[in-house]
């Protein structure tokens, strides 16, 4: 009886969500290698958008994080992503728990409480919409706090990078020619593959030079477009992608040292480097400005004052603004390219517009001296016809 009761304790279900540990404390290193049903233990305060979309994306059944999600900052996107998508988060559970978990266990999050079997090892604040509405609302305060910190690293941003900024100085040169053509920049930004589906009849009529940016040079080539321009880390990007005939420009340190070099030159494909502080979508901007780009249309970029000030784009945020004052009018959001381009005239209200031109064509004729000149030529006409058709029966 006693081992019967046993048996029957180990295999009822125990509460909550199991998953196999995937732990990085750099989360991009992460992000390459979770999967579907894995538990996310990371480290990250103030959770990101671009993080959020990326554990999404990739089915995770939870995530668990060291720090706060929310630090009351600003109001950051992610916790609201991951809820969404119905992906449980548990919040400060704490450092240690990253030393002490290996990276393929098996583990239970349950009521904010992080498990191996039945034991406990960790425990943090298990977010729910509710408390994440609640911190939003108290975050919103701390936005003026970063709004400052971002004018001071804005200044510091100009005084390093004027030269690239002002003068166009530092630009590598491109055997496309750009010059009075407009430029379509996709970069990997939420929402992007819907947003570039939607250009669908701009791209036909008007032929623009498309760069893409990491991710979005894939999302280029998976709709049937080759990207002309490649501006990102070789090593986001697929070979076929890399492979396609672009032009591809790395980004580099100011020192010279840009990551992904070493892929290129694997692959035997010719790449110029791009020193600069700013990131993969300022860099493309900037390259079709200095070539002369008559207008160049973003997809994927962020827009909106949270998206801006959140967490993973604030050190390329100077960069960001100052880059979007250059480019100034030129600059178009691919939504208001496609909302603008979209046919504003249904085939309904053409038939209308014909049938009210034949209706006044007729009145005229009916009310003129001449009208019934063409009303005889009509009746006659039709009679001549019938008649023809009756001969071929009889």
């Amino acid at each position: 009886m006693k081992l019967t009761g046993l048996l029957a304790r180990n295999h009822e279900a125990l509460p909550g969500i199991t998953g196999v540990a995937r732990v990085d404390r750099r989360t991009r290193e992460l992000l390459r290698r979770v999967s579907v049903g894995d538990v996310a233990v990371l480290d990250q305060l103030d959770l990101d958008r671009a993080t959020a979309d990326a554990l999404v994306e990739a089915e995770v059944a939870a995530v668990v994080n060291a720090s706060p999600s929310i630090s009351g900052r600003f109001p950051n996107l992610g916790p609201e992503i991951l809820l969404a998508a119905g992906i449980p988060l548990v919040d400060s559970v704490g450092g240690e728990l990253l030393r002490t978990v290996k990276d393929g266990t098996k583990l239970r999050v349950h009521e904010g409480g992080v498990y191996v079997g039945e034991r406990q090892i960790a425990s943090g604040d298990e977010q729910t919409p509710e408390s994440v509405a609640d911190q939003m609302i108290e975050a919103k305060a701390g936005m003026s706090t970063q709004l400052e910190a971002f004018s001071a690293n804005t200044i510091e941003f100009l005084r390093r990078e004027r030269t690239l900024i002002l003068d166009g100085v530092g630009v590598p040169d491109l055997r496309l020619p750009m010059r009075d053509r407009h430029v379509l920049v996709v970069a990997g930004g939420n929402g992007h593959a819907e947003d570039l589906k939607r250009l669908k009849k701009y791209i036909g009529e008007h032929r623009p030079v498309l760069v893409g940016v990491d991710a979005g040079a894939d999302t280029l080539r998976a709709q049937g477009y080759t990207p002309d321009v490649i501006v990102g880390d070789p090593t986001g990007i697929g070979t076929a992608t890399l492979r396609s005939g672009a032009e591809v420009v790395v980004p580099a340190q100011p020192d010279g040292h840009a990551a992904g070099v070493e892929r290129i030159q694997d692959l035997g494909i010719g790449a110029v480097t791009f020193p600069a502080s700013g990131n993969s979508e300022d860099l493309a901007l900037l390259l079709a400005d200095a070539h002369g780009a008559s207008l160049v249309v973003t997809v994927g970029f962020q827009a909106t004052l949270r998206e801006f000030l959140d967490h993973g784009r604030s050190g390329s945020n100077p960069s960001t603004f100052l880059t979007r004052l250059k480019l100034g009018t030129k600059l178009v959001d691919g939504k208001a390219v496609a909302t603008l381009h979209r046919s504003r005239v249904s085939l309904g209200a053409v038939a209308l517009l014909v049938l009210a031109a034949v209706v006044v064509v007729v009145a005229a004729l009916l009310v003129s001296d001449v009208g019934s000149v063409y009303l005889d030529w009509i009746q006659h006409t039709w009679t001549t016809f019938t008649t023809w058709v009756k001969g071929l029966f009889t």
